[in-house]
């Protein structure tokens, strides 16, 4: 049984089909890339999975189990057992770090303030920022800003993890103590979603890659097999271009 399962999903921004008949597979401990032009649909995969943008059609499985996005208990189900990470930060500017880290597990969850703050502060010690616990947003980089994004998601103890374009909103200096953190969790064997243009980095650390364009899978393969011997000719075209600069 896969751990999360989509399967023939539809999803529309109003009367525009971002996504046609998408499937796709993640099992546990796996990493797994999406990758592909910008609106190709990417991103909205992981929106429509964590119900932000519910599909029109198809199915979203979790261990087996349907997610019906019509009912916000199962919703809530879902997102108990997922985080995701935005390309922006989204960071509280007038909480620390700290309480930045914790809010959620404290108001949503409703955990004991003590368990938490002491998971918050192994995780923020594990992304490389022990000694930022008292420092609000705009004391930070945008490369910190992005790894305390991460210890949040993490905070919330989910089962898998989705990454949005985590870098793209990064100095190019800044990018690599972000995917240093990735490369992290998928050593530890955390199963994660990710979407990125960082190629190289994807061919790193996915144990899959599927390569999307107009809404649709056009191919899913080992990293070896999509950027060295890709047989979609839309694959091809993207990942020469890709590699080529």
């Amino acid at each position: 049984m896969h751990h999360l399962e989509v399967k023939n999903v539809a999803a529309s921004y109003g009367k525009v089909q971002v996504l046609n008949g998408v499937d796709l597979t993640l099992g546990k401990g796996e990493v797994v890339a999406l990758i592909g032009p910008s609106g190709s649909g990417k991103s909205t995969i992981l929106r429509m999975v964590m119900g932000l943008t519910p599909p029109t059609s198809g199915t979203v499985m979790l261990d087996g189990e349907a997610i019906d996005y019509s009912r916000g208990a199962s919703i809530r189900r879902a997102r108990d057992r997922m985080a995701i990470v935005f390309q922006q930060y989204n960071l509280f500017q007038n909480m620390d770090v700290l309480r930045n880290v914790t809010v959620a597990p404290l108001k949503i969850k409703k955990r004991n303030r003590r368990d938490v703050e002491a998971d918050a502060e192994r995780l923020l010690a594990k992304v490389g920022l022990a000694d930022k616990l008292r420092a609000y947003p705009d004391e930070l980089s945008g490369g910190q800003q992005q790894r305390v994004a991460i210890a949040r998601a993490l905070c919330l103890n989910p089962e898998i993890l989705l990454l949005d374009e985590v870098t793209s909103a990064l100095d190019p200096e800044l990018v690599n103590e972000v995917l240093d953190t990735i490369r992290t969790l998928a050593a530890e064997g955390m199963t994660m979603l990710i979407v990125s243009h960082e190629m190289g980095f994807v061919r790193e650390v996915a144990t899959r890659v599927i390569m999307m364009d107009e809404g649709r899978v056009v191919e899913t393969g080992t990293p070896d097999a999509i950027f060295d011997s890709p047989t979609a000719e839309r694959t091809k075209d993207f990942v020469g271009k890709i590699l080529r600069h």
